[in-house]
């Protein structure tokens, strides 16, 4: 969910941050797009809408990443396409937090995935995945290429099992069939290392996650060493970081860990990051399909080079020398090393002896000196006799190359950045509306969209609904309520206008909150001023989204399927609330949490709608 508030970019902002990510020979040139299949749950920075809510539900228009992969492919049309899930929707498990139980019924819905996304989208996604990060099931992954060849989709290949290397290769080694199936070895924060049995299957390894550090020089710097060693030391011939664009609320788990930020959608403001250069490096003189040529790959004084070609004669060289403590990743631990200043002599031998010149590209993070000197072109290497000489420094990253295609594009200057309208409205009256999901409201648990609310010709015909009602096949703890947050994460001061309508009788319930602490993996934890109204005619105000720390209750009268407005004000210390513009409690104590964002959401997996969202700070 780390692409949420790219989406509501204006033009041309929007299109310069795409084409600083996939434009070829602009900036980072991606070769790679790996996406997730939305499952209705949480999968880090919130939850993604699944293309099948429900088992007789079937829509290819929902969430971002359809238009994503359509707008890397409009940038570069031979773009390798990956699709990975995290979550399910619960009909899937038919009641239980497991895939497996029914994989024909897995199987079909994954395909369903990839054929939509022909259909609807004309997109070939390349590769699919099985289960981000959690158990695999060789029954399934057999099944899912059996019921992909019989939907003629031969061509997509199957990567297992986006977790460790281990025990996917292992059971490669015994399973004959299974090792028929699966295409590639892929693995996640390999630490730049394989292990002895996933050479043995001879299979592709890919560093099929990777990276997901704070994108200043130091995430550059452990992008840079490990785009190299992970082939160098790990044989592994793809690496994908995680993620493509920090465009989520910073607050949320890892900000600022995507290549570039553009996470201000509402001022236009974004930054290409060093990370995106260091990328040039490898993808603006290299292409799927160029292969690695087998050279030792370490160099004397530390760093790494690697050597690829086209098989036409043409050679790309990138070297790095990252040091220790300005290369580290968030994961795994890096084990100390040294490098220091060098002088590299190269040989080329076969048909590179004949190669006379080389283009040379140069990035230098500077770390103490505060400026970087990054992707610039310097002037060709002379050959001579097959070999050439360059002084090294440490944290550099050098690409020699026989190709002149390379390009470091730059736009004009973004805006300013500005912190999020601190008066804010949506009534989400919008007919054809470009995205299922309002723009800059980011959902923690449960999918809340657009909705047309045909049975009520008055003022709620267009509608923001919670669609999510059962509790999905989760990644990690979603919460027991349905909650989407909005806004900036420092407002203290605030008040909270929203229309609600609960559909659940009886025991359906709904809120709005202010100062909301947390989301991501950790939204079961969530704090803030929570003013809950329930079907029963009662309401409720908590400290916390669990409910549990109860600051007041009382009877409100509301009832279900009727619209009511509820007023949050939260003033320092203080708190109070308003029904229909009459107060209904005041002078609630607020110790802690001192700020956050605003949020709506519902007391259970269970359907509700909100009008008229309106927040001032």
């Amino acid at each position: 969910a780390t692409s949420r508030l790219l989406v509501n970019y204006q033009e041309p902002y929007r299109s310069q941050i795409l084409d600083y990510l996939f434009k070829p020979n602009f900036g980072a040139s991606l070769h790679i797009l790996k996406v997730e299949i939305g499952g209705d749950g949480q999968s880090t920075d919130g939850t993604e809408p699944s293309h099948m809510h429900y088992e007789n539900d079937e829509n290819y228009f929902r969430g971002y990443e359809w238009w994503l992969m359509k707008e890397a492919k409009k940038r570069n049309p031979k773009i390798k396409l990956i699709g990975l899930p995290w979550t399910f929707p619960a009909w899937i498990g038919k009641g239980e937090n497991w895939p497996y139980d029914y994989p024909d019924v897995t199987a079909y819905y994954i395909v369903s995935w990839i054929l939509g996304a022909k259909q609807y989208h004309d997109l070939d996604i390349d590769y699919i995945g099985i289960w981000n990060e959690r158990a695999f099931s060789s029954k399934y992954i057999k099944l899912l290429r059996y019921t992909l060849d019989k939907h003629g989709l031969q061509q997509v290949r199957i990567i297992a099992s986006d977790r460790l290397w281990e025990p996917i290769s292992f059971v490669l080694l015994l399973d004959s069939e299974l090792h028929g199936v699966v295409d590639v070895i892929g693995a996640h924060y390999p630490g730049t290392k394989t292990v002895p049995n996933a050479l043995l299957t001879k299979k592709k390894l890919w560093s099929s996650e990777d990276y997901s550090t704070f994108n200043d020089e130091v995430g550059a710097g452990c992008w840079a060493r490990i785009l190299n060693q992970n082939y160098v030391n790990g044989n592994m011939t793809a690496t994908i970081a995680w993620n493509l664009v920090a465009s989520y609320y910073e607050e949320l788990p890892f900000g600022r860990c995507g290549l570039m930020t553009a996470q201000e959608p509402w001022s236009g403001h974004y930054k290409v990051e060093a990370p995106i250069w260091i990328t040039a490096h490898t993808t603006q003189f290299t292409q799927p399909g160029w292969s690695y040529l087998q050279v030792d790959g370490h160099l004397e004084g530390g760093g790494s080079f690697v050597a690829l070609t086209d098989g036409l004669g043409n050679l790309t060289i990138i070297i790095e020398t990252m040091t220790h403590n300005h290369s580290q990743c968030i994961r795994p631990p890096l084990l100390h090393f040294s490098v220091t200043p060098q002088r590299a002599t190269f040989y080329l031998k076969g048909s590179f002896y004949m190669v006379e010149t080389l283009q040379v590209w140069h990035s230098r993070l500077g770390f103490e000196s505060g400026n970087s000197s990054l992707f610039q072109q310097l002037h060709p290497v002379k050959v001579w006799k097959g070999s050439f000489s360059l002084d090294l420094n440490v944290d550099e990253v050098y690409t020699l190359t026989t190709l002149k295609t390379g390009k470091k594009c730059g736009c004009p200057e973004p805006p300013p950045p500005q912190p999020f309208p601190s008066n804010y409205k949506d009534d989400f009256n919008i007919r054809n509306p470009p995205f299922s999901e309002a723009p800059n409201f980011a959902d923690q648990t449960g999918v809340f969209e657009y909705f047309i609310n045909a049975s009520d010709p008055g003022d709620h015909v267009f509608t923001l609904r919670q669609v999510v009602v059962q509790r999905p096949i989760t990644w990690v703890s979603d919460a027991d309520q349905t909650i989407s947050l909005i806004g900036n994460f420092q407002w203290v001061n605030m008040t909270v206008t929203c229309d609600i309508y609960i559909e659940n009788q009886r025991d359906g319930g709904v809120f709005i909150a202010g100062r909301v602490d947390n989301g991501g993996i950790y939204v079961r934890r969530t704090k803030g001023v929570f003013f809950w109204v329930f079907a029963d005619g009662t309401y409720r105000v908590t400290g916390d989204l669990a409910g549990e720390e109860i600051l007041m209750k009382g009877l409100s009268g509301v009832r279900d399927n009727v619209w009511h407005t509820l007023t949050l004000n939260i003033q320092g210390t203080s708190a109070s609330g308003l029904l229909n513009g009459y107060p209904l409690w005041e002078n609630v104590t607020i110790s802690k949490p001192s700020n956050g964002w605003a949020a709506i959401g519902t007391r259970s997996f269970e359907f509700a709608q909100f009008d008229n969202f309106h927040v001032e700070a």
